[in-house]
């Protein structure tokens, strides 16, 4: 029921609403709703009125009935609580004294862009249009969990919550997170279309976790500020397309652990911090493509753990100094590098030696047909892997790694071959080995002998047939034994290669 004292303001906005009119308190486009708290009689408006209307009156015949009101000051709470409103709302450029109540209310379509609001209370809040809080300034919580918004959200512009105290001392980057509510709470809610937040600025968490979305997720430009704690807290968040976040700058972690992306998380010239934690969280996730390019290099931790994705793109500049991605899969790696460049990461996982993860990467070289990077990484894997081993195996791994680089280098067993080869028989051109049977003795050939000497399971005759001495004696004692284990390194080198292949 209507109030009877009404103010005349107050009846410029009962005379409008049955009409679906505006109602403009503005004395000029630029004023600044935060000093609504100084606005006179003439532009105020109790609450309790708006409730009233939105409930209780009707649409004048012919006529669609809608509050539209801009520049007034809002006394009271406007409780709405569990309420069906079955007319639009548009309250912009207004000076809220309390927050508004609208828990469990259905509503059309909700505007509230350009206000200034001590907090919003609207969980499980129905709106089958949209809801706009562009630009509004919120000093407290806007609570809008559980909601369901069958159109979109949009928060382009908005602040929420107050900065830190500047005077007061810097927080320990590795003290717990605040028991402080988050600055905007959409956890659980479920949405039709988008949410858009460009150039959100948000002093207090997002909380998004367990959000479904219809369409995608867009914080570009954002700024989201909660040093020491989660700035975007958004684990099982589902969105129908993108996450974009493009030179978005949080201050504390970024959790986005099972979530599901089927197209792009897009983080490109984003900035990351959270120093002395996890600044990106996005294990267990499933996402088409992860972009972090010209990036900032990220402070804090990486966590990729158990994650899929089809595309990865982070410049090896991007990443911090540690990271966990055991078990994360993906595809194709972006930009194509050297394999040189893309091996440090491995060696950053705070698990330590990873096989999965260079067989990972070798499987994207592989991908991308670059063949030769992919045996830079096993060969790789392998050297990594012998810093594991017992000393004995850590000897015969060094030698095959020497020798053939565990297979992926045949070449270089042509080479040892080669200069021993040309070292045995320049020694024995210069100092022939005696006969054993100068009658039967077939003409000596030193290079000949030097290969009977090398090859083992390979007769030429020469070596049964002369027998050095002395120095030249112990020269051919270690061919004998450098060819059988270079031959023995050959065959389980390339018998490994092989088999990885």
């Amino acid at each position: 029921m209507i109030p009877a004292d009404l103010t005349p303001a107050e009846c410029r906005v009962r005379d409008a609403f049955p009409l679906g009119e505006g109602v403009d308190f503005r004395e000029s486009p630029d004023e600044d709703p935060a000093d609504g708290a100084s606005w006179g009689p003439e532009r105020t408006v109790r609450a309790e009125v708006l409730r009233a209307l939105l409930i209780g009156a009707d649409a004048r015949d012919g006529e669609i009935a809608g509050l539209r009101l801009s520049g007034a000051r809002v006394t009271g709470r406007l409780d709405l609580t569990y309420g069906t409103v079955d007319h639009p709302v548009r309250l912009r450029f207004c000076h809220f004294e309390r927050d508004p109540n609208l828990y469990g209310a259905r509503l059309r379509n909700l505007v509230l862009s350009d206000s200034v609001l001590p907090g919003l209370t609207a969980g499980t809040l129905r709106v089958e249009g949209v809801l706009r809080l562009s630009c509004c300034r919120v000093t407290g919580q806007v609570r809008l969990q559980g909601a369901k918004i069958s159109g979109a959200v949009f928060l382009n512009g908005a602040r929420l919550g107050v900065p830190a105290d500047p005077d007061a001392p810097d927080r320990d980057p590795g003290a717990p997170e605040t028991a402080a509510e988050p600055a905007l709470q959409l956890n659980h809610a479920e949405v039709g279309t988008d949410v858009w937040a460009v150039g959100l600025v948000a002093h207090g968490q997002v909380r998004l976790n367990g959000a479904t979305l219809g369409g995608q997720l867009n914080l570009d430009d954002a700024e989201l500020h909660t040093p020491g704690g989660t700035a975007l807290h958004a684990e099982t968040l589902t969105v129908g397309t993108d996450l974009r976040a493009m030179r978005l700058r949080a201050h504390g972690r970024v959790n986005l652990s099972g979530a599901r992306i089927p197209h792009q998380l897009n983080l490109a010239y984003a900035q990351l911090s959270n120093p002395g934690g996890p600044a990106l969280r996005a294990s267990s996730c499933v996402i088409g493509e992860l972009w972090l390019r010209d990036a900032a290099p990220i402070v804090g931790t990486v966590n990729l753990r158990r994650s899929q994705l089809d595309l990865l793109h982070v410049p090896p500049q991007t990443w911090p100094g540690r990271v966990r991605i055991d078990g994360l899969s993906y595809r194709t790696l972006a930009p194509h590098l050297p394999a040189e460049l893309r091996l440090p990461l491995l060696e950053r996982e705070e698990s330590g030696y990873l096989p999965y993860a260079y067989e990972q990467l070798a499987a994207a070289y592989r991908t991308a047909g670059d063949d030769a990077a992919a045996r830079s990484v096993q060969l790789a894997k392998l050297r990594r892997h012998r810093g594991t081993l017992s000393r004995p195996a850590r000897f015969w791994g060094l030698l095959q790694d020497a020798t053939v680089g565990y297979g992926f280098r045949p070449m270089r067993a042509a080479g040892w071959l080669l200069l021993l080869l040309c070292t045995g028989a320049l020694a024995f051109a210069l100092h022939h080995p005696h006969a054993l049977k100068p009658a039967e003795a077939p003409g000596f050939n030193p290079l000949v002998y030097t290969l009977d000497l090398l090859l083992p399971l390979v007769d030429f005759g020469q070596e049964t047939a002369f027998a050095p001495r002395g120095g030249f004696q112990w020269l051919s004692y270690l061919l004998i034994a450098t060819g059988w284990i270079l031959a023995t390194t050959i065959a389980a080198g390339v018998t490994r290669s092989l088999n990885r292949q």
